[in-house]
């Protein structure tokens, strides 16, 4: 997710904020002590335009981006 946000030029205030959760928690997500429920993965995907699989671990860069 680091790298996610990185990429799209955001803080984790900002991507934490566009998700309407806490900085502190998404900052567990990034740092791995976390995990996102189902509802918030689904966001995640959203804000970075990748799929779940991805986010997974499950498929590779190239097949990431979400078709639109």
């Amino acid at each position: 997710m680091r790298e996610l946000r990185a990429f799209n030029n955001m803080s984790q205030k900002s991507a934490a904020e566009a998700l309407h959760i806490s900085a502190t928690c998404y900052a567990g997500y990034e740092q791995g002590y976390r995990e996102p429920d189902f509802k918030t993965l689904i966001k995640i995907c959203k804000l970075y335009q990748v799929s779940a699989d991805y986010l997974l671990g499950l498929e590779t860069d190239e097949d990431a981006i979400i078709k639109q």
